[in-house]
């Protein structure tokens, strides 16, 4: 029953997390000064077509209403305007790209597939290096191997993401030319060259935030390891491998659990920087392409799918985090 209480105290948190957003974000670009009914009717436009155009699109009537037609147009689906033009998007509904005709949903779902693929592999290998390391060179602490291990985090914790990736392209793509320089295969398509594609990307935001496991894994460690409990284990008779792997390392994946859940949701909402570098179709190209251009639904459809995308891996995160530390289901 407790259990109960837990998950669904999280998932209606997370509900409220994304009706919260949702208006800010509604909000904020209904008071931009742009008109997308102007941009979708194009130039010339006269006054009669623009009023058009806007009462088609849903843009006139006061901006709360706009807000709960979106709501509802996500649970329910919506129809734009009447007769045979009529558009049906159907539910869920997260709008309508007048601008390339297309679902603003499906448009996000063509994306995401890339996303994904860069953020689950680059997730797996800076996992397991930066917290492996990160153990490392807590039990090694003070050896070469420890400060080397710790330069190398320090350079990548201080290395900005643009910067990786352009060494990632010059040394091993223009330089050694052992890696593609840009592009992306479907998985579907071909598995090797789908994978072959994405090595440089994954390394390049593996190296970047691995280094910051490495860190925090390190320091838990260095703590963990100088509690009674683990003194009391040692006591006892355990091996060192014991001691560490089944005491030591519960308590330091907690914090590492936390901030992984924070920086895996980012990522699935959209590497910008990276996707952009190496010419990768992601939903963060899609974003860019969106300010580019003022389109006002795609933006709008992006930012609550990266909150959606957030609160969803911390919701998941949270459930693995009772699960570590039975503690937090009583708060």
């Amino acid at each position: 029953m407790r259990a109960v209480k837990f998950v669904a105290g999280r998932f209606a948190g997370m509900v409220l997390v994304l009706l919260i957003v949702s208006f800010i974000t509604f909000v904020v670009f209904y008071v931009l000064p742009s008109e997308p009914a102007q941009l979708a009717c194009g130039r010339p436009c006269s006054p009669q077509a623009l009023e058009l155009a806007r009462e088609f699109m849903g843009y006139n009537v006061p901006w709360y209403q706009q807000y709960f037609d979106f709501i509802g147009g996500i649970f329910g689906g919506r129809t734009f305007g009447t007769g045979q033009a009529a558009i049906v998007c159907s539910a869920p509904c997260f709008g309508y790209d007048f601008q390339n005709n297309a679902d603003v949903l499906d448009e996000i779902l063509s994306r995401v597939e890339v996303s994904v693929s860069v953020a689950i592999g680059a997730a797996i290998i800076w996992l397991i290096t930066g917290v492996g390391l990160g153990v490392v060179s807590a039990l090694k602490r003070g050896t070469p191997l420890d400060r080397i291990t710790m330069a190398v985090a320090m350079a990548g914790v201080s290395m900005p993401a643009y910067l990786a990736g352009m060494l990632g392209i010059t040394i091993f793509a223009f330089g050694l030319d052992v890696v593609p320089k840009n592009g992306y295969v479907p998985i579907g398509e071909d598995v090797a060259q789908w994978a072959w594609h994405l090595v440089t990307p994954w390394l390049v935001l593996a190296f970047l935030h691995a280094a910051i496991y490495a860190r925090l894994t390190r320091g838990q460690m260095l703590e963990t390891l100088g509690e009674d409990f683990i003194r009391t284990a040692r006591a006892k008779g355990l091996t060192e491998r014991k001691v560490v792997g089944r005491h030591a390392l519960r308590n330091v994946l907690l914090p590492v659990v936390t901030v992984f859940g924070v920086d895996l949701g980012l990522l699935l909402a959209g590497t910008v920087i990276t996707e952009r570098i190496f010419s990768m179709p992601g939903v963060g190209m899609l974003l860019v392409d969106s300010i580019r251009s003022l389109n006002l639904p795609i933006l709008l459809g992006v930012t609550l799918f990266a909150a959606l995308a957030v609160t969803l891996v911390n919701f998941l995160v949270d459930l693995f985090y009772g699960v570590l530390d039975p503690r937090a289901r009583l708060t």
